[in-house]
């Protein structure tokens, strides 16, 4: 191989790298020398243009109304769900807190991508087979690792089933019309893999209250399943559910009713502070002394409202309301 003319010599760049080191020569004078590297990882999923999870904890808060009313009617009890904000995780990190058994249920969720995964704690499993059958919806501490649900257990974990498919189906109906099929059902979560390792899912988790016993319900839905839908998340949910008719004809309806309420209303002239013992030596014709204030309380429901003056108008007494008490205001004055 020919020695190409274009390459210094050793005492060349010894001497280069001497004067460069001296200063004597400049440096960092080509093109685009301030730019700087940024590490990237083609394995991570890019969520920079990620889903608004505010409107997706709104969804949860739909579907959660529903699912209670829909469980008392066909498994008898309405257990307390408390959901935590949904949270964007790799599938991976997820897996990693979960041990069999459990109901995992892989479903599909139309006209979305991918498959879903919606897991039921065996917990909240035999508590609605114990309310079912007329007990107190008992739970267990713990299951045995290899023990499979019984037909009457599974029968119970598809009634749970079709009432989510049910509520979520009505909760995302204001941004969206989705339908539900149920692909398969494992008890060890690991086998259910419905996204890598890498991938990043939502996770929406229901903590279940029954009596004393407590479980889990989790919603995973794949990030890229839900990504296409972030414009939609991102203003059409707010906006539905500020506009909806419904929503502004059941405040009318709110309002009318609570204007036909019933309340007592007192006019308080004024108050004495004694103790029991002085009280309980009261007798007839003792004289109580005690200063008048400007104004007589008016309270409503036990609840101070105004300040007014009392008098006469006609042949009846009247008050004439002088102003307005705020009732979370401090104020020791009688």
């Amino acid at each position: 191989m020919e020695k190409s003319e274009n390459l210094l010599s050793k005492d060349e760049l010894a001497a280069l790298t001497a004067k460069i080191e001296i200063g004597s020569v400049e440096v960092d004078t080509g093109y685009n020398t301030d730019v700087r590297a940024r590490k990237h990882d083609l394995t991570n999923e890019d969520s920079s243009l990620g889903v608004n999870v505010s409107a997706l904890d709104m969804i949860n808060e739909r579907f959660i109304r529903q699912f209670r009313l829909s469980l008392l009617e066909v498994l008898r009890t309405s257990p307390r769900i408390t959901p935590n904000r949904a949270q964007l995780k790799k599938f991976g990190d997820y897996m990693k807190d979960l041990h069999p058994p459990l109901s995992v249920n892989v479903i599909r969720i139309n006209p979305l991508r991918g498959s879903s995964m919606v897991l039921i704690d065996p917990n909240i499993v035999l508590s609605s087979l114990d309310n079912f059958f007329g007990g107190v919806g008992r739970g267990v501490a713990q299951l045995p690792p290899g023990r499979l649900f019984t037909q009457t257990e599974t029968r119970i974990i598809n009634i749970i089933l079709e009432v989510l498919f049910r509520s979520l189906k009505e909760a995302w109906a204001p941004l969206l019309a989705v339908d539900f099929e149920q692909v398969s059902s494992e008890i060890n979560p690991h086998f259910a893999q419905i996204a890598d390792e890498n991938d990043l899912v939502i996770v929406n988790r229901f903590d279940a209250e029954c009596g004393d016993t407590k479980g889990f319900l989790d919603i995973v839905y794949p990030y890229s399943s839900v990504k296409p839908l972030r414009e939609l998340l991102r203003s059409r949910v707010q906006e539905v559910d500020a506009n909806d008719e419904s929503d502004k004809q059941w405040k009318q309806d709110l309002g009318a009713a609570l204007g036909d309420s019933r309340v007592e209303m007192q006019a308080v002239l004024g108050e004495i502070h004694t103790t029991i013992a002085r009280f309980q030596t009261l007798a007839a014709g003792d004289l109580l002394y005690f200063k008048k204030p400007e104004f007589a309380r008016i309270v409503i429901n036990e609840v101070p409202a105004f300040e007014a003056q009392v008098g006469v108008s006609g042949s009846e007494m009247a008050i004439c309301i002088e102003k307005l008490i705020d009732p979370f205001k401090k104020d020791s004055t009688h």
